[in-house]
């Protein structure tokens, strides 16, 4: 197994500057920004916090990798990620870093990235349940159609599509689809499960992900219905009055 670099010689360019904010201000400097950063004292070569002007953009940060060199930029809107993208040219950030600490929209940022940075949740700055909710499904709606996994894109879009889950906030364990109706604790307790097959094997129900399985159907339709008909009676069950861009 190969050690880790040391990060002064993997980041030399950083290191000369004597941290990772230092450089980032640096660079942004050169393209007429100013950049709300601070040092990270336990890895100043590879780690930077982002402070925003927004209140509930509380969590933001850039780190470097330890392998090789790349930087990922993840940004936090009432703790659900809304901003998270990589690339291997630090001049690439500041834009990314300024939005985000500004307050610019969401898509604005994503314009003015030269690389891919936006999650598919939209922010929900009073944190209201419905908002929620559309936001989740919106971001499950695009890491399904990025994923490469026919089955899978099938399944969380039939799921979208049918009022009752779709009112639910959806969550994924082991890549099995559940749903809650409390989107602050999305984890308890589940009512059903679903794993997505690969190939043109079947669809497995459970009552959650590790639980024996309670059926196997052929298709996304007929696992959504599984799911509708094991719905408790005491979940909401109305379609939130909230919904983010479609993809």
């Amino acid at each position: 197994m190969s050690s880790e670099p040391v990060p002064a010689d993997l980041y030399p360019d950083v290191a000369a500057h004597g941290s990772l904010a230092a450089a980032l201000q640096a660079v942004a400097a050169d393209q007429g920004l100013s950049l709300p950063l601070t040092v990270t004292p336990s890895d100043p070569l590879r780690h930077a916090t982002i402070t925003s002007v927004v209140p509930h953009r509380h969590s933001a940060y850039v780190a470097a990798w330890h392998h090789a060199r790349n930087w990922g930029i993840r940004g936090s809107s009432n703790n659900r990620l809304m901003i998270c993208g990589n690339t291997k040219d630090l001049r690439e950030l500041p834009s990314v870093i300024h939005g985000w600490a500004e307050g610019a929209s969401l898509d604005d940022i994503g314009l003015a990235a030269p690389f891919d940075v936006l999650t598919g949740r939209f922010e929900v700055p009073d944190d209201n349940p419905s908002g929620v909710i559309a936001s989740q499904w919106q971001w499950l709606l695009k890491t399904a159609g990025d994923a490469d996994w026919p089955q899978y894109q099938a399944l969380i879009e039939a799921a979208y599509a049918q009022p009752r889950l779709r009112s639910l906030y959806p969550f994924t364990s082991h890549w099995a689809l559940s749903f809650s109706s409390i989107p602050h604790s999305p984890f308890s307790p589940p009512f059903v499960s679903i794993d997505s097959p690969r190939g043109t094997d079947a669809y497995t129900i459970r009552e959650w992900w590790h639980k024996p399985v309670l059926c196997q159907v052929a298709t996304p339709a007929e696992a959504v219905d599984v799911a509708v008909a094991r719905i408790p009676d005491d979940l909401v069950s109305e379609v939130p009055d909230v919904h983010g861009p479609q993809p």
